[in-house]
């Protein structure tokens, strides 16, 4: 069989995870196959300099999700793609990190399937994996954190799910999306047994121009994110591997607001 890149197979859809922003941090083959490319539907913070790597006259569609507005609902996005690789083209789909680590990517490789239609995946390096490398964030340590896990912080249904034991001594907790609701978080992370003091780091942007790699504790998250004005994309890192990261340190000015308040 043809492989998937081979530019007289025709009629293909190519999911495509797209690295946290830097295009440096693209794979080999993410780049062949955006110079394959007929169509490109692309995320909305997908760096333009990626895209440029698409043909010229390749047709670019974005489909840009923001909190509680999308451009297109996910079913339909799911039609766009099928209708696109029905008509002979190689569709490539690019998400922001890795696109089966909260990118949907695999219900749209389950509509593509359903349709009968081939599938490549291209793995991409994650939000959580780029942004702590940059901010030298060990996300396992042989001395602190020997786990870790990876959650939505605006996902269907937070309030029931159960995150006990995923953050607090020896583990790492990553969150995705959680700015708008991190005073949530802080709190539901402390109703299930994290220590107040654990440290944070909040690491906006991560790997594009702008980032900023912020720690302060666990209490004093939600208010630091407002202080701070942080805003999406970011994430969210809990542990003590934070300790051991280049975040601007917070504590100090957490610690000052909080004596005075005694």
């Amino acid at each position: 069989m043809a492989s998937i890149l081979d530019p007289q197979a025709r009629g293909r859809f190519i999911l495509v995870g797209a690295g946290p922003g830097d295009p440096g941090l693209l794979t080999v083959r993410a780049v062949e196959a955006l110079k394959r490319a007929d169509v490109v539907v692309h995320d909305g913070l997908i760096d333009l300099r990626v895209l440029d790597l698409a043909p010229a006259d390749a047709h670019r569609i974005s489909v840009a999700k923001q909190r509680a507005r999308h451009t297109l609902p996910q079913e339909a996005i799911n039609a766009l793609i099928v209708a696109h690789v029905r008509t002979g083209s190689i569709v490539v789909r690019l998400k922001g990190g890795d696109p089966f680590i909260f990118g949907r990517g695999g219900e749209e490789v389950e509509a593509v399937r359903a349709a009968g239609l081939p599938v490549e995946v291209i793995p991409g390096v994650s939000a959580a994996l780029g942004c702590a490398a940059e901010a030298m964030l060990p996300l396992t340590h042989r001395d602190h954190s020997s786990a870790v896990s990876f959650v939505a912080g605006q996902c269907k249904g937070m309030a029931d799910q159960d995150w006990s034991g995923l953050a607090g001594k020896g583990r790492t907790l990553v969150i995705y999306m959680g700015v708008a609701t991190c005073p949530d978080i802080a709190d539901k992370l402390m109703a299930d047994g994290v220590a107040p003091d654990m440290p944070v780091a909040v690491l906006e942007k991560g790997t594009l121009d702008g980032s900023r790699a912020m720690k302060t504790l666990l209490a004093d998250l939600g208010p630091m994110v407002e202080r701070e004005k942080v805003q999406s994309p970011a994430i969210i890192v809990v542990g003590e591997v934070v300790d051991l990261s280049d975040a601007a340190d917070k504590l100090a000015r957490w610690a000052k607001m909080a004596a005075a308040a005694a």
